[in-house]
């Protein structure tokens, strides 16, 4: 067997590989899961008022939209759902709305020291929007963080988790050999750390993932004391 062929022949091995470890993560987790997260992320960016937003209310969503069209046009070709280009352009994507969030989040901030007492009501359903909002990005860069994303968890690597899930002990409990968390188990880890401001049953391992859960907290704790809690004293 020539050079040429035995190349070609690990070429052939090495794309069969990955559209099976790509199989196994669409069954476990459907590619449309993280698109619809980032699209409901952006939806709750067309509730908020336009003297929190860039230019009008619609403009950054729409954006934001265009892209995600872009990147789930692109998903079902098999060189591109699992490559990693199409994996650095969703962390830009996922960057870009949370960059839009945190900017409201300010200006929202900012209205409510020095814009007094109006609009209280606009003012608590624009901290729950950017609330909900952060928990769906912080569960998408969890999703992307852990162990070098899904198709490095889904390909068993050596690397080191960066959280430490419950269903990764056998203590007392009947879990499959195989297991490994999926993009439900990072949102209810967004979900609690954004209420408990604080881990919970799953533990950040790695520096990064202690970041990024401390960035979480201090963004939720934000919203909920000086936000919710400022616009309830408004109407009271």
């Amino acid at each position: 067997m020539s050079e040429q062929q035995q190349r070609r022949r690990r070429d052939t091995d090495f794309l069969d590989r990955s559209r099976e470890v790509g199989a196994m993560i669409s069954e476990r987790d459907p590619i449309w899961g993280p698109q619809l997260v980032v699209a409901g992320a952006i939806g709750l960016q067309f509730a908020l008022p336009e003297k929190i937003t860039i230019g009008p209310s619609w403009l950054m969503p729409a954006i934001e939209v265009t892209l995600l069209f872009g990147l789930a046009g692109a998903t079902p070709h098999p060189r591109v759902r699992h490559s990693p280009l199409r994996r650095r352009l969703a962390l830009c994507l996922i960057g870009f709305v949370s960059a839009v969030n945190v900017f409201s989040l300010i200006e929202l901030t900012r209205y409510l020291v020095h814009g007094g007492k109006a609009g209280g009501r606009e003012l608590i359903f624009s901290g729950l929007a950017l609330w909900l909002t952060n928990v769906l990005l912080f569960g998408l860069w969890y999703w992307e963080l852990d162990r070098g994303g899904p198709l490095a968890r889904a390909q068993r690597t050596d690397a080191m988790p960066d959280f430490f899930f419950p269903n990764m002990t056998t203590e007392g409990r009947q879990i499959a050999p195989d297991w490994t968390p999926g993009l439900i188990d990072y949102l209810y880890l967004s979900l609690t750390n954004s209420t408990a401001f604080s881990p919970t049953d799953t533990m950040p391992l790695t520096a990064n993932a202690k970041m990024l859960m401390s960035a979480q907290a201090l963004v939720a704790l934000l919203i909920v004391v000086l936000v919710v809690a400022r616009a309830v004293n408004i109407l009271a």
